[in-house]
């Protein structure tokens, strides 16, 4: 009996978790829904939890260059503690709603290489080593994302890149601890006005703030504009040529100017990377795991 208990702290004989998603692609602020299935080990255990995390693949910069890192975003506690007998079978259902700010993964079919967000499920066992499982998950654009997507897209700019940048964009109520850049190259008729153009978007439940910084000769140039859920409902390619039109006409009462060597959005700042530069060395920023191990960690994580 000692030897069986001993196993099963080091996680040997213990319960298996699984989980399966009915809603594999989510928007920002609804639900996701699925069940997590459990089959009880080669003797009893004590459930005590069962946490779901959301995390997103993010690039943080600092003084020794780039690194890429696994960011936890959102977690969820599922379930009350329960017993778990040996060989038992169980489902545990949830619904729970993902953040508004929730990083886009596909954008009309097109999926930005690198562009990544998960779920982690962490099975919590009384004296005994913890289970988990990952998940990929996709995340669609809100509607009224999309239409301006389509606008810039009908304008003749083209979908070049998407990542995630950890830091905060100064001034704005973002939440979440990194922003999505969503980067197009310029149309040839705006070729005069910027080399390209890169969107933000912070969606709350009211709509979404859309900060754009264009890439310009002498310097970057910062616009931002509100826009409600109910913007969805007509096609916004007038409005972001207008848009394209305040800044071709230099008019900065959206914005202002600034440099993208930060990576706070056109100097809007973020959490000050010289001082994360440090955590780095040590392999930990803000709860990021960085470096060659972060890549394997990232890789085994969404290799499904």
């Amino acid at each position: 009996m000692v030897f069986k208990k001993l196993l099963g702290a080091l996680g040997v004989g213990g319960p298996t978790v699984d989980t399966v998603l009915s809603t594999p692609v989510v928007q920002p602020g609804r639900p996701l829904q699925g069940q997590v299935h459990l089959v009880g080990g080669t003797q009893d255990a004590e459930v005590t939890g069962i946490t779901l995390t959301l995390v997103a693949r993010v690039e943080i910069e600092h003084e020794e260059g780039e690194s890429t890192g696994l960011s936890p975003f959102a977690r969820y506690a599922v379930g009350a503690p329960f017993r778990l007998a040996a060989g038992e079978r169980r489902s545990v259902p949830f619904s729970v709603t993902v953040p508004y700010e929730t990083p886009i993964t596909s954008f009309a079919g097109w999926q930005p290489p690198g562009m990544a967000v998960g779920v982690r499920t962490e099975l919590e066992i009384s004296g005994a080593r913890d289970k988990s499982d990952a998940d990929p998950l996709g995340v669609a654009p809100l509607p009224v994302q999309q239409r301006v997507l389509d606008a810039f897209t009908a304008l003749g700019f083209r979908l070049r890149s998407a990542d995630l940048e950890a830091g905060h964009i100064r001034g704005s109520a973002q939440r979440l601890p990194f922003y999505q850049e969503i980067e197009f190259a310029a149309a040839p008729q705006y070729a005069t006005l910027c080399h390209a153009v890169e969107l933000t978007f912070l969606a709350t439940e009211a709509g979404t703030e859309v900060v754009l910084e264009f890439d310009k000769r002498g310097g970057d140039v910062i616009h931002r504009h509100q826009l409600e859920h109910a913007a969805a409902e007509q096609d916004l390619t007038a409005v972001v040529e207008g848009w394209l039109q305040q800044v071709a006409a230099g008019y900065g009462g959206h914005g202002g100017h600034g440099s993208h060597g930060g990576h706070g959005h056109g100097g809007h700042g973020g959490h000050g990377f010289g001082s994360a530069a440090a955590g780095a060395a040590a392999g930990l920023v803000g709860g990021l795991v960085l470096g060659e191990v972060a890549e394997e960690l990232i890789e085994d994580f969404f290799e499904g």
